[in-house]
């Protein structure tokens, strides 16, 4: 039936000029209304198709009887904003981020029930004999409204994900200082919180010692790698590397972009729970670095050195191996002590061969068959003995590293 002319309605954005009767026929109308969206959305949506739960259910249905309450009530009232029904929603979508679900079912939802929506209310414009100025201004309202409850939501899901990754990035970090702090480590305790940091736990992990600089500056911060656990504030700043052996982990140009420059140690692959034992050596390796001992630069690899590592890993004992071993060449002069450290340590690594080591310094045999007179008095049966050159070995070696006198 046709209705009469439109009555007057207060001045405000979106406002519908509301028939008589239009009102209490959709408040009328809403339930069966909001069967058919839901319907409609669990139909045509897959990931509300599959709503178990049944207050997964009755949080869809509640969403749209709000929304459809809300279009409603702007008819009714255009200066009423909406407030408690766009709250509603700015749940709705926190909810969608707390479970792990992504925005865009929701937002297709919020599509498909605002059409199909429209579409019922099109049938019961039909029957009112409305005219197309007010059918616009409906529609003009209806799909504002969608627009209102769709912005709502995406506010609700950006702030649950903010705080959520907020939350996730605190529970990394207690995840972290677990596996790196001293005693034991328990692996079920670690695999509840890599659980509740979402961390893939591998089974075995590498821990990489950066260089400290002077200021925490941003563009000086490592770029993230793949499920890293990375604490800038430590000294030194690390960060555990899970699954590192697996191809491509270091070698590429990933990795040293994601340093940005700074020099840092990888210590060894070790099992998750001994992450802490990675730390230790690649903070010794640091450590070397800066004195000069291993390469100062780029990044250094404990598998690469682990002699060395082993050398330093008690310094007084190995000052004192040093001292001991190498006092005939206390006798003589800094310049000859080198020289004919460098060239004893030659001679014993390549098995006393005079033409190899000749080959190795770079000087003639005859330099080499001198220079052996002068070690042979100063060491005499000491050179031929098995146990005297391991010592020899390891402390020439020491030497040869060594970048100033302690």
């Amino acid at each position: 039936m046709a209705v009469g002319t439109p009555h007057e309605v207060p001045e405000a954005r979106g406002a519908v000029p509301a028939p008589p009767g239009l009102v209490e026929l959709l408040r009328a109308r809403l339930e069966e209304v909001a069967d058919g969206v839901d319907e409609e959305v669990r139909s045509r949506v897959p990931e509300y198709a599959r709503l178990g739960d049944d207050t997964d259910r009755k949080r869809l249905r509640d969403g749209v009887v709000q929304a459809l309450t809300l279009f409603v009530d702007h008819i009714a009232d255009p200066r009423n904003n909406g407030e408690s029904i766009a709250a509603t929603y700015y749940e709705l979508g926190r909810g969608e981020a707390l479970e792990g679900r992504g925005l865009d079912p929701l937002q297709s939802a919020l599509r498909v029930g605002g059409m199909h929506a429209w579409r019922q209310l099109c049938r019961t414009a039909e029957e009112l004999g409305l005219d197309s100025t007010v059918m616009a201004a409906l529609g003009e309202l209806a799909f504002r409204t969608v627009h209102e409850v769709a912005e709502a939501a995406a506010a609700g899901y950006a702030e649950a994900q903010l705080r959520s990754t907020d939350e996730v990035e605190r529970r990394r970090r207690r995840l972290l200082d677990l596996l790196l702090g001293e005693g034991p480590v328990a692996l079920e305790a670690v695999q509840d919180l890599a659980h509740q940091a979402r961390w893939p736990v591998p089974r075995q992990v590498a821990v990489v010692a950066l260089a400290a600089t002077p200021e925490q500056r941003e563009e000086e911060r490592p770029l993230s790698m793949a499920d890293a656990l990375v604490d800038m504030e430590s000294r030194p700043p690390r960060m555990l590397v899970p699954d590192p052996d697996r191809p491509g982990r270091w070698a590429g140009r990933g990795f040293a972009l994601a340093l940005r420059g700074r020099p840092a140690a990888i210590g060894p692959t070790v099992p998750l729970t001994a992450a802490a034992q990675s730390l230790r050596w690649a903070t010794r390796a640091l450590g070397l670095m800066g004195r000069g001992v291993l390469p100062g630069q780029g990044v250094v690899r404990c598998a690469d050195h682990l002699s060395t590592l082993l050398l330093h890993a008690d310094e007084p004992l190995l000052a004192e191996l040093r001292a001991t071993a190498l006092t005939p060449l206390d006798e003589v002069s800094a310049g000859q002590r080198a020289r004919l450290a460098e060239t004893l340590l030659a001679w014993l690594l390549s098995g006393s061969n005079v033409p190899d080591v000749a080959a190795r310094l770079h000087i003639h045999p005859q330099t080499v068959r001198y220079r052996l007179r002068q070690l042979d008095k100063l060491f005499g049966d000491t050179l031929h003995d098995p146990g005297a050159r391991l010592d020899l070995v390891l402390a020439l070696r020491a030497e040869s590293l060594r970048a100033q006198p302690e």
